[in-house]
């Protein structure tokens, strides 16, 4: 029996009720998950095109093997899951803010959280991406490659808290968890944004606005995303290397 739609959870967080559930879609044929927090829809199985460029662009630009990767935003796993097809990745670190949706992959929900969960590459962690980008890493925690897929974009973010991040001041603290050459991507919601490329050129030295277009089932169109991709540089002053606040 085909289930036309069913709550799989529902938790209230201190952004609102977060709730996962899947449904019949009529347009495709097929089941889809669904994630919302409040009443707005945060992510959809729909539509997974973008999520999984954003690791396969993002890793496409890291030179060497043994890779670390650190992905902030879990969400239906997809990012991650690319991040680790990737056979040169040695661990993976998946940060999210919400118990709850590390508790889906880790009960299985998800279509991709066996192969996730089973990767014995993978750490799961419930903390606050942004707080740790602010704080000062450690000598053996710099990583190949971040990967962020939580806000919408750099304009319209889930935590107006989180404004600081993407100027140059939250970014060069970032830099300092990468690697030498490391390389850092961002998924957005919008088109690319000429204001925040200027802040990234600050930052790293190179830095591409990637429009990523699917076809969209749902309007009978063309829907597109942004990867933004931006390489560290391969040598830092003793400065940037000491640390930056934010």
């Amino acid at each position: 029996m085909i289930i036309r739609f069913e709550e799989l959870d529902w938790q209230p967080t201190v952004m609102g009720d977060l709730t996962l559930r899947r449904r019949m879609e009529p347009v495709v044929g097929q089941e889809i998950y669904e994630v919302k927090l409040g009443e707005e829809f945060l992510m959809s199985s729909l539509f997974t095109v973008a999520e999984e460029e954003l690791a396969e662009r993002g890793l496409a630009a890291v030179e060497g093997e043994e890779l670390t990767v650190l992905v902030g935003g879990l969400g239906l796993g997809y990012t991650a899951v690319t991040a680790l097809r990737d056979e040169r990745v040695r661990a993976l670190t998946v940060v999210d803010r919400l118990p709850a949706v590390i508790d889906w992959h880790k009960r299985m929900l998800l279509p991709v959280s066996a192969e996730l969960v089973a990767d014995a590459r993978t750490s799961l962690v419930e903390d606050d991406f942004f707080a740790l980008m602010r704080a000062e890493p450690a000598a053996d925690e710099r990583y190949s490659a971040i990967l962020l897929d939580i806000d919408h974009s750099p304009r319209h973010r889930l935590d107006s808290g989180n404004d600081d991040f993407y100027r140059s001041e939250g970014l060069r603290a970032l830099d300092r968890h990468l690697a030498p050459g490391g390389v850092f991507a961002l998924w957005s919601d919008d088109p690319p944004d000429d204001e925040f490329m200027v802040e990234l050129r600050a930052v790293f030295d190179e830095a591409t606005a990637h429009v990523v277009e699917f076809d969209n089932p749902v309007t009978g169109g063309v829907s597109s995303n942004t990867v933004y991709v931006a390489r560290s540089r391969a040598r830092r002053s003793a400065a940037s290397v000491s640390g930056m606040g934010v």
